[in-house]
């Protein structure tokens, strides 16, 4: 074969070879991606569902933890997020603040009532109400939803023993004001959500309740499910509208993310506890007092003034009265100034009395979870009024005792001359030289009595062993 024939057919050769080998590669760069775009797709498609349990009272610690959660699902990407709701209620202010993220939220949030045996009363009412989807398991309930349940500010308790503060023409004009206020509020949810407005406003008005079944069947709720994953199944595929903008939820087989309360969360729960707050206070006014007595210490005055200062921060979050607290404040002070000024028993007496009284009217709700336990009450009180009776009994005996201070003390006790210097005798009384005055002549080492004081000058008369040596 001709040598040209043999160097084409090895070109054709390895070119032939060459474009093989580009080809694998390509395809296996292709299934790569297509891979990849496949797992990004899956992922975006099964993204994480964020479960946030909004349980207990509704409180501060507990609307700070719901919308700090709400902006870090969404910064984290999540695809929705699942409020496991079980509350009696709570207060106004706190319903309000998580209502407000939620329908700020750019993500859906879905309200879910479980698990069996929970509820969502009171405040729990609206927070559902605001939800882009509704959903209670079997054996759960919602309702109850006057304001008088949900400390509303200025509403002290004025219900009726049925606990309907504004049906029907009955209580106060402040009780129907803040009444047609829920009204208008839960049904303007209703209408946002395409929820039961009549049943919302019965549960304002009368404090209706419902069952997860009735709810489904009322049009309050959207779903019924007996578990979260039953719920997700449920959910998968549904189209919500948030701000304007559709989303269909894709929920089967998502990863759940479970949104605990971090440290801030928890320590704001401990000191908005009504009880904590309340010991907190206390232990603020005994350590200023202290420090007040002892000057200088700095330990008492410290602890005291970050402990006040700690429960004037929660009572601003909570609901206070502060005439209750200006009482309390006074029955302290009233208690100071018994161990300071006597006054027999009066003003301490009149500082226990202001004290219980303040205590007990603290905090301006008639929630049972925002009350101040009685028995921690009547337990300050009685370590109050111990401290009272022994400053009381320490004065009156140092007022039954003999004087240790002044010049009165000084008479009748023994001395002896130290030095006489130019016929002036000096004496040593208690660690002290005094000049001295006496009718009879003294001499150093001789033992005097003490009879009189003229001004810097002792009166002294020579101890009876000295005579009559």
């Amino acid at each position: 074969m001709p040598r040209d024939h043999q160097i084409a057919r090895v070109f054709t050769t390895d070119w032939t070879i060459l474009a093989s080998e580009m080809r694998q590669i390509l395809t296996t760069i292709t299934g790569f991606l297509a891979s990849l775009l496949l797992a990004v797709s899956s992922a975006s498609a099964h993204a994480e569902v964020w479960q946030v349990d909004v349980a207990g009272p509704i409180g501060p610690a507990l609307a700070d933890h719901t919308v700090r959660a709400l902006a870090a699902a969404d910064a984290a990407g999540a695809q929705l997020v699942l409020l496991r709701i079980d509350t009696p209620g709570g207060l106004d202010g706190a319903m309000r603040d998580i209502i407000k993220a939620i329908l700020a939220a750019p993500l859906p949030v879905v309200g879910y009532v479980a698990p069996s045996g929970s509820r969502a009363a009171s405040a729990g009412t609206y927070i559902l109400y605001a939800t882009h989807v509704a959903a209670m398991a079997p054996g759960t309930n919602l309702g109850a939803a006057t304001p008088v349940q949900i400390a509303s500010p200025g509403l002290p308790g004025g219900a009726n023993e049925d606990g309907d503060a504004g049906a029907a023409g009955h209580g106060s004009a402040m009780e129907r004001k803040l009444v047609n206020d829920a009204v208008a509020y839960i049904r303007s949810l209703a209408q946002l959500r395409g929820r039961n407005g009549d049943w919302a406003e019965a549960a304002v008005r009368e404090g209706t309740s419902l069952s997860a079944e009735d709810a489904l069947d009322q049009g309050v709720i959207d779903v019924l499910a007996a578990s979260r994953d039953e719920l997700l199944d449920a959910l998968d595929g549904r189209e919500v509208s948030v701000n304007d903008t559709a989303h269909t939820l894709r929920t089967v087989g998502a990863p759940v993310h479970l949104q605990a309360m971090d440290w801030r969360s928890r320590f704001l729960a401990v000191i908005t506890n009504p009880n904590v707050a309340y010991l907190l206070m206390l232990v603020g006014f005994y350590g200023l007092v202290l420090e007040f007595y002892n000057p200088g210490v700095g330990v008492p005055g410290i602890a005291g003034a970050v402990c006040l200062l700690l429960a004037l921060y929660a009572f601003q979050v909570l609901p206070v009265s502060y005439v209750a607290l200006g009482l309390i404040a006074l029955g302290v002070g009233l208690m100071v100034a018994e161990a300071n000024v006597p006054s027999f028993g009066v003003l301490g007496i009149g500082g226990v009395v202001a004290f219980v009284f303040g205590s007990i009217m603290l905090m301006d709700t008639e929630l049972p979870a925002y009350q101040i336990a009685l028995p921690l009450i009547a337990g300050v009180a009685l370590f109050s009024v111990a401290l009272f009776t022994f400053a009381l009994g320490m004065l009156l005996k140092s007022r039954r005792g003999p004087p240790v201070s002044g010049v009165q003390p000084l008479l009748g006790h023994a001395a002896q001359v130290e030095v006489v210097r130019g016929g002036t005798p000096y004496v040593r009384l208690d660690g002290e030289l005094w000049q001295a005055h006496s009718a009879q002549p003294l001499a150093p080492h001789d033992r005097v009595i003490v009879d009189a004081v003229d001004g810097l000058v002792l009166k002294v008369s020579k101890s009876r062993e000295e005579s009559e040596s």
